[in-house]
């Protein structure tokens, strides 16, 4: 056999082994473009569960000084429970905005209260409310760059043919409506 033709020959399994390579280099970027943005919901999730479990306690602190405040005690409980259940970016983001605006309604019922900004365990509980809405910020800043980046690999070329075929989907942004935006943000005053 000449050089051309083993050269030939070769050429074909060269190509062949060129887009098998392709194909399972393609295959693993999908992979772990999906659990990077698995990986960055778990993130929100942890501190929307931290923040859910920090609620007891400044309801029960703010009930210790506005008892007569129950609606507004009530709005925060079914919100809560709402975020507890909410499964998804699109309903957990319904609901965490829910929850928020029942939490700036009841911090407008502590900021009528001096003797309640003045308490040590209020105080506290709102610094770790402020850090927990801004760790929430940033997972979900780091949640949606991450679905950005899976669904841009599925729905261009020639990502989109390997999603096709196996089967990956789009995922859900964590949006906040533009309105809701100002509800999101907790503030405090302090005495």
């Amino acid at each position: 056999m000449t050089y051309n033709a083993a050269l030939a020959a070769l050429l074909p399994l060269a190509a062949l082994a060129f887009i098998a390579i392709s194909a399972i280099f393609l295959y693993n970027s999908l992979v772990l473009s999906r659990n990077r943005t698995r990986e960055a919901w778990s993130g929100i999730d942890v501190q929307l569960k931290r923040r859910s479990s920090l609620i007891p306690n400044l309801v029960e602190t703010v009930r210790g000084y506005a008892n007569h405040e129950h609606s507004v005690f009530s709005e925060v409980a079914q919100a809560r429970g709402a975020l507890l259940k909410a499964a998804g970016p699109v309903a957990t983001a319904a609901a965490d905005q829910g929850l928020s605006a029942a939490l700036g309604r009841l911090m407008a019922v502590a900021e009528s209260y001096p003797q309640l900004q003045a308490a040590g365990t209020f105080s506290q509980l709102q610094e770790e409310l402020s850090d927990t809405e801004e760790k929430i910020a940033y997972a979900r800043q780091f949640y949606n760059r991450n679905a950005l980046d899976f669904n841009t690999r599925i729905q261009t070329f020639p990502g989109n043919q390997f999603a096709r075929l196996f089967h990956f989907e789009p995922v859900d942004y964590f949006n906040v409506e533009e309105q809701a935006r100002a509800d999101v943000k907790v503030q405090f005053t302090t005495v």
